[in-house]
């Protein structure tokens, strides 16, 4: 934590009794509360590579970052156990394609780069006919777009685009526009959200890890391959949270103003922010009430609406009372 991005509310210390930094976790609680970055082979669905990484792991549940269609490899995210419950927070992420595709007659690369630049920014898509989810009209954002090479009719092509566009629809509706027509030859996804192809591994590579912990007790190459959920929460905007408030907040109760101890600063009415203890655990997820500054100022009132509890009740001490 950059204390000078924090307003301090109130110095506070942690009981080392409660609790427990992320990277110290016991390995099993680890995994539970981690997520691992699949480079996603060509061929099976994401839905059948979460399953694999579920059983591989001996984990209830298991979910993903978004979808990959079979012929798309990949930075794929899955999220282990309790991590799960923040897939939404992940799923609206932007992410980073780099894509050939084909045209059917050839075209000049300053027309290609020409008729790309129309592209660039919000466009409107239908999804193609074999898509997971309803065929409306909707708007998505393509923030960058660039050429990486042509080569004949084929073009090496990068874009940066919010989550749910479809990159298939995105060179069919590029073709259109230069009159050649053109479609998807192959696609990787190399950025989702913070996620980077430098983050990810094989599933081979995670099978070998938790074998090789499984048998010899050996932790360094799976918690090397697994992160805290609490990592990949790194943009959220946080609120750090007094030990004598956490137990409260892990039973559903709303944070006081009186519970916090730093505030990040930027915070606005209506943000959604992560409720952090002091030990850097991830608590909770919310919606803020008031701006940092008011928080930061009010001696009573509500700061933040708690809407979904990651923290399992009884980590931290209960020091508040229940209503009778």
């Amino acid at each position: 934590m950059n204390e000078d991005d924090f307003l301090i509310r109130e110095e506070s210390n942690t009981d080392p009794d409660f609790g427990q930094y992320p990277n110290s976790r016991p390995m099993e609680e680890y995994i539970r509360k981690g997520i691992v970055v699949i480079d996603k082979p060509m061929g099976p669905t994401s839905h059948e590579v979460v399953t694999w990484v579920r059983k591989m792991l001996g984990l209830k549940k298991t979910g993903h970052s978004g979808t990959l269609d079979p012929r798309v490899t990949g930075v794929l995210p899955v999220l282990l156990g309790d991590a799960t419950r923040v897939a939404e927070l992940f799923q609206k992420s932007d992410k980073e394609y780099v894509c050939l595709m084909r045209l059917h007659t050839g075209a000049g690369r300053n027309e290609i780069e020409r008729v790309m630049e129309e592209f660039t920014g919000e466009i409107y898509q239908k999804p193609p006919l074999k898509s997971a989810v309803k065929r409306k009209l909707r708007v998505r954002k393509i923030h960058e777009i660039e050429i990486i090479e042509v080569d004949g009719k084929d073009v090496l092509f990068r874009v940066v685009c919010d989550a749910g566009t479809y990159v298939r629809k995105l060179c069919h509706d590029i073709g259109e526009v230069l009159g050649t027509g053109a479609h998807m030859h192959e696609l990787r996804r190399t950025r989702s959200g913070n996620f980077t192809e430098k983050d990810s591994y094989f599933l081979q590579e995670l099978l070998d890890a938790y074998v090789f912990y499984r048998e010899e007790g050996e932790e360094r190459y799976l918690r090397e391959m697994i992160m805290p959920v609490e990592k990949a929460l790194s943009d959220i905007p946080k609120i750090i949270v007094k030990d004598t408030a956490v137990d409260s907040i892990c039973h559903g109760a709303d944070l006081s103003v009186k519970g916090i101890s730093y505030i990040q600063k930027g915070i606005k009415p209506g943000d959604t922010v992560g409720l952090f203890s002091l030990k850097q655990e991830i608590i909770g997820i919310g919606r803020a009430l008031m701006t940092g500054e008011e928080m930061l100022e009010r001696k009573e009132g509500i700061a933040v609406d708690t809407e979904k509890v990651l923290m399992e009740r009884g980590t931290y001490p209960k020091v508040w009372k229940s209503r009778k």
